[in-house]
């Protein structure tokens, strides 16, 4: 990662950790991503944006490897999305074969635009969702 995006990583990382993912959790139909924290073994919660296509939810992540629920869903993929108010659990699965920029373009616009304006390392995650 070039001095840039890693300050770039660093300055969205630290606003979304201590200001936006603790308003945006209260909110009570905000996307959530649950997942096992891979040290910890508790949930950790992070708002998110992304679409229900059928039994997938689709997603971007701003950050790929780095960022940490990617790295808590490789060490256990199982997860719960909270959709309209409503937890549903799931299988999570990264694609970092598929094209994140395209992907966007299906997502909802205002999240798909700050992604890709604040990401570094674009990846999609689709959730196939249990029930």
């Amino acid at each position: 990662m070039s001095g840039l995006a890693a300050r770039k990583h660093r300055v969205v990382t630290l606003f979304q950790r201590h200001v936006a993912n603790p308003l945006n959790r209260r909110l009570p139909f905000q996307t959530l991503l649950e997942t096992t924290g891979r040290s910890s073994g508790l949930p950790r919660q992070t708002p998110v944006g992304g679409r229900r296509v059928g039994d997938a939810f689709w997603l971007v992540s701003e950050f790929g490897h780095k960022a940490q629920y990617i790295r808590n869903i490789q060490a256990d993929p199982r997860v719960r999305v909270r959709l309209s108010g409503r937890w549903h659990h799931g299988t999570a699965r990264l694609l970092p074969d598929d094209d994140p920029v395209a992907r966007l373009r299906a997502l909802p616009f205002f999240n798909s635009t700050a992604v890709r304006a604040f990401g570094t390392d674009l990846m999609t995650v689709r959730v196939d969702l249990e029930d």
